[in-house]
């Protein structure tokens, strides 16, 4: 990849961000919670598409960000009302500059008879505003002045000669970013001097001495004077790549350059290769209290600025995570062989295992953190999708978003954009009612699909939720029948009917359309998530709607977990969904028939499970008394006693997917390796709880498994 691959890429990279700012701002004036910075935002995120498009060469995304640029100039000028008419055009105007963008991009083709059409709607904005404008002018009324304070000249009657006005002056002042980006003054003035003689100046008072010097702080910013013949945009488009990166002031006036300081005086034009050579053959060779002066005033500074960030690629983040889970199994098979050598806790090689530990614990932490990502990068994604699906099937929506910054690995991220895609276009086409049918329930005429994200007994939880008419129990009945999903005489309870939706080829739509019909969906959504080692289930009320609640681990790499013995195998059962370990007393288990039981736990009851006999390992459960229970809470809110054998103690294990190397199994999430090199299963307590209530284990293969 050659230098101007790597900058393409890297545009591409921004201009993914500036969309979703863009879309962002749009949505929360269409809510009405938008102000004059939310209207500036919008601008800047167009204008900076605008001006990478045109150092790239992509003139139809240039010709349709300025036209769109232009409409929102009108808008923050205060000439232009943000009502709802105009923004819904603004969101349809998003759309298209995200389909001029993948096209360049070369991941798609633009509709250009959309394009052009909704060119001509901006366009018609800005005629209709001028022709507003144009009697007030003409009668004399002064036009409202610009952001610097300046008259617009194109709405001037009598506009003035340029020579009458005057030469441009321009301040000019990169930030500590637009050097970290690449941008370079030296270029920016080059290119003006391409359009004219021009004069300029460097103000160096906001230079420190030498020993307080910052090598990536900007200190510099130059005055320049640009001949009053050139056109203001001519100006104004040379900026237009380095956008907010390097702010600038233009105006005309009479100006004149101030001495320079006493301290610095470079002769005539300055000379910015010469400074530099003189810098560097000052510098010292040595570490001196100076430059330790300047790093402590460098970290002061950055106290008040944001975070620096750089882009790595993710090859390189999963790499390095592997790497911490090996080394999270070799310190733990370290561990085991010290302890099996019957070395004393007290002992140096004991003492430096524990900071070993710790330290890598530590260092997965801070690689974990890493991949952290906001589920926001989602569910910005979606406003567009309800608006199209919404559009094509002459409902009414509005989507509430919930828990944007909710955090869970890369990884998962990643893998939500599909299954969440199905839910919400399931939630429209077949949940919410047309507005007529909405109108006659009693409700009114637009629906709310609800999209929320929270984090709960350590796993990640994505809800979706409708308002619409609920799931026609009845109906999903009869399908089933007639595609001999079930048998007519099947007896199942509402639970077991919702979840009929999710069996492979089963559709409730009418006719198949370009959103459903045909039967793929809602198995493929549980798939994905069972993929990730997670599950779905529903609640549907007739008539008030219906939510969907994905349950998902926060990582796919790393677990803190129980190490519990189950008959003669090792298992692990995960830390965050136990709430306590007990040892019960004879009195405190009660039987519910052959096979059940519940344990007395503080007044209340709970079942019990004995883990070695649900996975299929004894044929009679063991006296309670005799193990140990954990006491466990779903995600649900409800509690379960899990019986096993003994515990082992507590470990940080690595995660293998069991599916991609053998196959699913029940009741059974993952796998890892323990520190004595054997294979240990990652129990699934809730899908235990759930498939010992229906008694639907597969013990053969789980004992395969094992």
């Amino acid at each position: 990849m050659d230098a101007m691959d790597a900058i393409k890429v890297t545009y591409f990279q921004e201009c993914d961000e500036l969309l979703q700012e863009l879309e962002q701002g749009l949505l929360a004036l269409e809510a009405g919670e938008g102000d004059g910075e939310t209207i500036n935002a919008v601008f800047r995120a167009v204008h900076s598409v605008k001006g990478g498009a045109g150092a790239f060469g992509f003139d139809a995304l240039v010709a349709f960000a300025h036209v769109f640029e232009t409409v929102l100039d009108e808008m923050r000028s205060g000439r232009l009302d943000a009502d709802l008419d105009i923004v819904k055009l603004m969101l349809r105007a998003s759309d298209v500059l995200t389909d001029l963008l993948q096209a360049a991009k070369g991941e798609g083709s633009v509709d250009q008879a959309r394009a052009d059409a909704m060119a001509a709607e901006l366009e018609a904005l800005t005629k209709e505003d001028a022709a507003a404008e144009a009697p007030a002018v003409a009668a004399g009324e002064a036009p409202a002045a610009d952001e610097w304070g300046f008259t617009p000249l194109r709405m001037q009657i009598d506009e003035p000669s340029a020579a009458q006005q005057g030469d441009w002056r321009l301040a000019l002042k990169p930030t500590t970013a637009a050097y970290a980006k690449g941008h370079d003054a030296a270029v920016l003035l080059r290119e003006l001097a391409r359009l004219g003689q021009i004069e300029s100046r460097c103000d160096f008072s906001a230079l420190p001495d030498f020993g307080a010097l910052a090598p990536e702080q900007a200190y510099l910013s130059w005055d320049v004077r640009v001949p009053g013949g050139v056109d203001e945009t001519a100006i104004r488009e040379i900026f237009d790549f380095v956008g907010d990166d390097c702010p600038i002031e233009l105006a005309r006036e009479e100006w004149a350059i101030e001495a320079p300081p006493p301290a610095i005086d470079p002769p005539g034009e300055t000379d910015i290769s010469a400074l530099i050579a003189r810098v560097q053959d000052s510098q010292p060779r040595e570490a001196s209290p100076a430059a330790d002066d300047a790093g402590a005033a460098k970290g002061q500074r950055a106290e008040g600025a944001a975070s620096p960030t750089i882009r790595v690629g993710l090859d390189r983040v999963d790499r390095l995570i592997n790497l911490v889970g090996e080394l999270v199994i070799n310190q733990a098979m370290l561990t085991q062989r010290v302890a099996e050598s019957g070395l004393a806790r007290s002992s140096t090689v004991a003492i430096g295992l524990d900071e070993l530990e710790q330290l890598t614990r530590e260092i997965q932490d801070s690689v974990m953190a890493i991949r952290a990502q906001p589920v926001k990068s989602v569910f910005q994604r979606m406003p567009r999708l309800v608006r199209e699906i919404a559009g094509s099937t002459g409902k009414q929506v509005r989507l509430v978003t919930e828990g944007e910054n909710t955090e869970v690995d890369k990884t998962v991220v990643e893998r939500l954009s599909d299954p969440i895609t199905h839910m919400l276009r399931n939630a429209i086409d077949h949940g919410l009612e047309s507005p007529e049918e909405r109108v006659a329930a009693g409700k009114g005429p637009e629906g709310t699909v609800r999209l929320a994200a929270l984090h709960r007994s350590g796993r990640i939880v994505i809800e979706v939720s409708d308002d619409g008419k609920g799931i026609n129990r009845p109906r999903v009945r009869e399908i089933a029948v007639n595609k001999g999903l079930i048998s007519p005489d099947a007896q199942l309870s509402d639970d077991e009917i919702d979840n009929l939706i999710f069996l492979p080829g089963f559709s409730t739509a009418s006719s198949i359309s370009n959103i459903s019909g045909r039967g793929v969906g809602m198995d493929v959504v549980k798939r994905s998530i069972q993929g990730l080692g997670g599950r779905i289930s529903i609640s549907s009320a007739p008539g008030r709607g219906s939510t969907f609640t994905l349950s998902l681990p926060l990582t796919l790499a790393v677990l803190d977990g129980m190490v519990v013995s189950a008959g003669e195998h090792t298992l692990v059962a995960p830390l965050t969904a136990i709430v306590e370990t007990l040892q019960p007393k004879p009195g405190d288990v009660r039987a519910l028939g052959p096979r059940s039981s519940v344990l007395t736990v503080r007044g209340g009851h709970v079942p019990l499970i004995d883990v070695g006999m649900a996975l299929g390992w004894r044929d009679h459960p063991i006296d309670p008394s005799e193990g140990v229970v954990l006491l466990i809470e779903s995600e649900g809110g409800g509690r379960a006693a899990i019986v096993v054998d003994a515990i082992q103690g507590q470990r940080q294990v690595v995660i293998k997917s069991l599916e991609e190397n053998y196959q699913r199994v029940d009741a059974v999430a993952a796998a890892t390796i323990l520190g004595d090199g054997r294979v240990a299963l990652i129990l699934d307590l809730d899908a235990l709880v759930n498939s010992q209530r229906t008694e639907r284990f597969d013990s053969p293969l789980l004992a395969e498994a094992s």
